[in-house]
């Protein structure tokens, strides 16, 4: 038995995937007669800086000895890998079998929602006695590794099912056909998900970058997945693989406190909204989110604690019609949002209301001669000046709100991998899912 880990062999600009070098080595280890059990497509941290696209490493689990799949993914590798680009620093783990330590897991935990070193995966892999090698500075150790023991780290899986281009045509205009494919996610969701976004009339699974992947469809099963990609009218695909992935699943998240976030990591946070929603340049939607907890008997007659502390979130311009949700938020509006935090700002992957601020406080209208009344004077309330008439402070008045309690999220062209789509359930609330 062996588990073949894998990662970092494409290139932003130059194109490869690592799906596609891990699926050329499941056939190579079939047309061995080797037994390929499963293969996994694992989307680590989206934060990472040095990712290409989606962040993703893979691992074959396969009934070949340790040192022939070492020498065949080596030779994959070494034949495939864009390594004439300096950003492209593959690495590959080889071990025993997919019952890894606790400690092999939680690097796998670690690599899904922290940051981690190429010093960290070479000491855990010379530690667990693993059969490794980099290429370049090695940082494809990091995701190598962690695919490794992502078997035992994670319990949830979707299934992707990838269809690749024919070689000669990598680089070129992907052909498929727009009504088919609309019409295959029609018939396949929500078992499918994320295939097109209806809201746009756009093409999700189909990718622009110069890689041999035609179009990837996921969703919770083989058969879903499959069902699909057989009803899409494209140009000939030269093969394909179906992988079980963490795509989907909000493995990135972690549960935090708005003072305590670190950047560079996905949480999923509560607060009181604390300012208005505005539109910046760009069209990218920002407001504030205030720190609820033991001093929220502190707050304002707006529900928000000023002492509190903040942390800006964004809703930015490719989420289109997540924007106009995000708008209408009050002050006071009590949330839980998910996504990345970057420079201190949190980029809204989804959120859910979990208290709808209902009134606001306004001044109040003379009963007598329906005019606005002014305020008499510091802690002093209001009068009419026209007929003296008194209040002691301003009045609730009935709010017309668009949204209502529960999850909001991003549209499918702007949902990043691993975020979980509300079509999939299984959340506190209800939900509102977009198409």
């Amino acid at each position: 038995m062996a588990v073949i880990g894998l990662d970092d062999t494409d290139s932003r600009d130059r194109g490869m995937c690592t799906t596609y070098l891990a699926a050329t080595v499941a056939t190579r280890l079939r047309e061995r007669d080797h037994r390929v059990e499963r293969s996994l497509l694992v989307r680590l941290n989206p934060a990472i800086e040095h990712k290409t696209r989606g962040n993703a490493a893979l691992s074959i689990h396969t009934d070949c000895s340790r040192k022939e799949a070492f020498a065949l993914a080596c030779e994959a590798i070494e034949r495939a890998a864009e390594t004439a680009d300096s950003n492209t620093n593959p690495g590959l783990v080889v071990a025993p079998d997919a019952d890894v330590s606790s400690t092999i897991a939680e690097f796998s935990t670690r690599a899904t929602g922290g940051r981690l070193a190429i010093a960290d995966a070479r000491e855990a892999c010379e530690a667990a006695g693993y059969t490794s090698h980099g290429w370049g500075n090695g940082r494809g150790l990091i995701g190598a590794l962690a695919a490794v023991g992502a078997w035992r780290a994670f319990s949830e899986w979707t299934v992707e099912h990838v269809a690749y281009r024919e070689p000669e045509r990598w680089g070129t205009p992907r052909s498929v056909d727009t009504d088919s494919l609309f019409a295959a996610a029609e018939r396949g969701y929500p078992d499918s998900w994320d295939t097109v976004d209806r809201g746009e009339r756009e093409a999700v699974c189909v990718p622009r970058t110069p890689c041999p992947v035609l179009f990837g469809v996921r969703g919770e099963d083989r058969d879903a997945t499959s069902e699909v990609a057989t009803a899409v009218d494209s140009e000939p695909i030269e093969r394909t693989a179906t992988f079980l992935t963490n795509q989907g699943t909000d493995a990135h998240l972690r549960e935090g406190e708005i003072s305590t976030v670190e950047d560079g990591r996905a949480y999923r946070l509560s607060g009181t909204v604390a300012s208005a929603p505005e539109t910046h340049r760009g069209g990218h939607v920002h407001f504030e989110l205030a720190e609820s907890g033991e001093n929220d008997g502190d707050a304002g007659e707006d529900g928000v604690d000023d002492t509190a502390p903040q942390l800006g979130c964004v809703a930015f311009e490719p989420t289109k019609r997540f924007r106009d949700r995000v708008r209408g938020l009050c002050v006071g509006d009590r949330l839980t949002v998910c996504g990345e935090v970057s420079e201190g700002t949190l980029k809204l992957e989804k959120f859910a209301v979990r208290d709808l601020l209902e009134t606001e406080a306004v001044t109040p209208t003379c009963p007598e001669c329906a005019r606005s009344m002014e305020s008499a004077g510091h802690e002093q309330g209001y009068r009419c000046r026209n007929c003296g008439t008194d209040r002691e402070g301003k009045v609730p008045r009935a709010l017309d709100r668009d949204l209502e309690v529960g999850w909001y999220e991003v549209p499918p062209r702007a949902r990043r991998h691993v975020a979980k789509p509300l079509v999939r359930g299984g959340f506190d609330a209800p939900t509102h899912p977009e198409r």
